[in-house]
């Protein structure tokens, strides 16, 4: 099953996020928080790296980011991961909370790594107010 990584500049976000992806998910997918740096805000390439190996059972990790330097340290992470799993990551261009819960649901459901990033990036234009 397709693993997720979500990478915040604040620990606490990630970890909040990723308590709401495993109820969401029923337990079901494997969720990693990659939140904060030296113990305050930021983001680490390497604690990314490290939840990457952890997400991955075999069929791939979907990252998550939320902003700005979050992308630096997930690209920057994938070039610290083995080569055979670097093929099998994806970094999604979706909102940090809304493609979460759509990865999580359609990874609990079994889907491949294109289905789950392709649900996380479409939560992006999810309306949340009829107007």
């Amino acid at each position: 099953m397709v693993g997720i990584v979500l990478v915040s500049h604040s620990a606490e976000l990630a970890r909040g996020l990723k308590a709401l992806v495993d109820q969401l998910a029923q337990g079901a997918v494997k969720v990693e928080a990659a939140g904060g740096a030296a113990g305050g805000l930021g983001t680490n390439a390497t604690l990314v790296a490290d939840a990457i190996q952890r997400a991955d059972s075999g069929a791939g990790a979907l990252v998550l980011v939320d902003i700005g330097s979050a992308v630096l340290s997930a690209e920057t992470a994938l070039e610290f991961l083995p080569e055979g799993l670097r093929s099998r990551v994806a970094l999604a261009d979706a909102p940090l909370v809304e493609g979460a819960v759509a990865a999580g649901v359609e990874a609990s459901l079994g889907s491949p790594l294109a289905d789950v990033r392709a649900a996380a990036e479409a939560a992006a234009a999810t309306r949340k107010l009829s107007r």
